[in-house]
């Protein structure tokens, strides 16, 4: 066949001794995570690990009664939280960034199978070359940026890593799968994206809208997908107008972070330029070698304009290359760490199957080129993923007396040292953090990437709830609920508390935090405490307390330890 003829449709019609290898393989891999999520593990703390409080806040306010991005500020969609919260009450001694990683399995797993069983009917050789990339991506909690010299898992970026999974098993369905069952995984997986994150629905629905111009999908089978989708969301929005507040939180996080596309791409591109430089090159080859065949395609078009011949130009392997990559680049302008492009392996493995082999002229230029593209997320996830593991053994444990699961970390015995000096010197020192708050700057630019910082802060949160619970029993009054001036809350989480609705669960007052209206002011002032973290002060707490002043108006202010300063209601 050649390399412009109809990618995926070259499979093997020899039969294996084992087809359901793959199947039983996925099946005991999701039983053996569920086997883990019994056990409290220990995890290796990562930069930015406080992200991970976002699902804990979450499914608390959840089990509250509150909705996503009704009853509270969310900073994309509500299923990743839905998620967390379903399977944390199954699995209560699950550690926490496991938890979130692997309840994506749920929306993963079922159209995975699908795709496995009609793939692996024709050739277990590609259904496996499918199946263990993604169960890497999807059980790995590893990202393929890197932020630190010691090995850690990465407990921001979960959401970003659920997109890229989740467009894995899109893009795999789209070069792999026909009919019916092609049908049934896209209309599940892009009201997955939709409800994960917008930007991973619009990357997804790039790449599908390119399917259809190719022929892939025809158009009734697209528009009763669209049907059938639409009806789901229109009876979310008639049960709980969802649709409508996720579409208002999504038009004022576009008007707050504002700016110009192009040099977002640009560095996307330059970040991940590995990925980006040999896919573009391997898409250079394929255009060089497929030449002759798209000229006489566009050439066959132009005379006869036709829908077959629309979809025999586009339908071909550098083409979904690009719009494959040209989808990742996308998605990618909005994040800041994530498992990138990794659902580009699908078509590569098209590619090299056309390719490997084949004995034709350019043929080890492409494979080359293939390995080249592949090899980066992969190698960076599992290398990653093995250092975190195999460098555990001599890491010393965060110490603790009320984290509960989101303190069962471990790092190195130098990170612990430095945090616990680090913790010291904010309460000791605190005139020179406000000096840096002062001019608008962190002490390090990088300082909530910094593992000493996580493990710093996390101890503040450990000595913050002893000294709420110490002055409870001198009061005599108990705080039901509680609220923040910190990125993220996890006082409500741990203590068997509230949050106040209508507060956001990622406050970043520059990215994430509109200005309140005087609803979302009258429900903060509800809470009993609110808390004002000093170890250390920052621009962006800073930035909160100023946000939030008129919920401070009134209120008594107590010290609460050396890194807390509390704000109680009257009364």
């Amino acid at each position: 066949m050649q390399a412009g003829g109809t990618i995926g449709t070259r499979v093997s019609t020899r039969t294996s001794w084992l087809p359901n290898l793959p199947l039983a393989l996925l099946g005991s891999a999701i039983l053996a995570c569920a086997l883990l999520l019994t056990l409290p593990l220990t995890l290796p703390l990562g930069p930015m690990y406080w992200d991970l409080v976002l699902y804990l806040d979450a499914a608390n306010r959840i089990g509250d009664g509150q909705v996503p991005l009704i009853d509270f500020i969310a900073p994309v969609g509500p299923l990743g939280y839905w998620l967390f919260a379903g399977f944390d009450a199954l699995f209560a001694r699950a550690h926490p960034l496991l938890l979130a990683q692997w309840s994506l399995f749920a929306v993963t797993a079922p159209a995975m199978a699908l795709i496995l069983h009609k793939v692996g009917q024709q050739s277990r050789a590609k259904a496996l070359a499918l199946l263990l990339p993604y169960l890497a991506f999807q059980i790995l909690p590893i990202n393929v940026e890197h932020y630190s010299f010691f090995p850690g898992t990465d407990g921001f970026g979960i959401y970003n890593r659920h997109v890229s999974i989740v467009l894995y098993v899109l893009v795999s369905g789209l070069v792999f799968l026909r009919g019916p069952a092609l049908g049934a995984v896209i209309g599940w997986t892009l009201a997955a994206l939709f409800l994960i994150k917008i930007t991973g629905f619009l990357a997804g629905g790039l790449v599908t809208a390119f399917a259809l111009s190719a022929g892939r999908i025809g158009w009734r089978q697209s528009l009763l997908i669209a049907a059938v989708a639409g009806l789901g969301l229109i009876g979310l929005e008639l049960a709980s107008g969802l649709v409508s507040a996720y579409l208002d939180s999504i038009l004022t996080l576009i008007a707050i972070n504002a700016g110009g596309i192009l040099p977002r791409f640009v560095q996307a591109a330059s970040l991940h330029l590995d990925i980006v430089g040999a896919g573009t090159a391997l898409g250079l080859a394929l255009l060089w070698l497929d030449r002759r065949d798209i000229t006489d395609a566009a050439l066959t078009l132009r005379r006869r304009p036709y829908a077959a011949g629309f979809a025999r130009l586009l339908d071909r392997d550098v083409a979904w290359l690009a719009i494959v990559l040209a989808a990742g680049l996308f998605f990618e302008t909005q994040n800041t760490g994530g498992q990138a492009f990794v659902f580009i392996w699908p078509v590569l493995l098209v590619i090299l199957s056309h390719w490997l082999g084949s004995g034709r002229r350019g043929a080890l230029v492409v494979c080359g080129l293939v390995a080249a593209t592949a090899i980066p997320p992969a190698e960076t996830v599992l290398q990653r993923g093995a250092r975190a593991l195999m460098a555990q053994a001599g890491y010393a444990a965060l110490p603790n007396r009320h984290l509960g699961r989101l303190g069962l970390v471990s790092q190195h015995a130098d990170v612990m040292n430095r945090a616990s000096a680090m913790l010291d010197i904010y309460a000791n020192h605190p005139a020179t953090f406000r000096e840096f708050t002062a001019r608008d700057m962190l002490p390090n630019p990088q300082l909530y990437s910094e593992l000493d910082f996580q493990a710093s802060w996390l101890m503040a949160i450990d000595e913050g709830v002893s000294a709420i619970l110490a002055h409870e029993q001198a009061s005599g009054r108990r705080f039901e609920t509680i609220m923040s001036l910190n990125f993220v809350n996890p006082f409500p989480s741990l203590m068997g508390r509230s949050a106040p609705r209508g507060i956001a669960i990622g406050a970043d007052p520059f990215r994430a935090v509109p200005k309140p209206d005087s609803e979302e002011i009258a429900l903060a002032r509800e809470a009993d405490l609110v808390l004002y973290p000093l170890c250390p002060v920052t621009v962006a707490n800073e930035a909160l307390r100023r946000i939030y002043a008129p919920v401070l108006t009134g209120r008594r202010e107590v010290a609460l330890g050396r890194c807390w300063k509390g704000y109680v209601r009257a009364g």
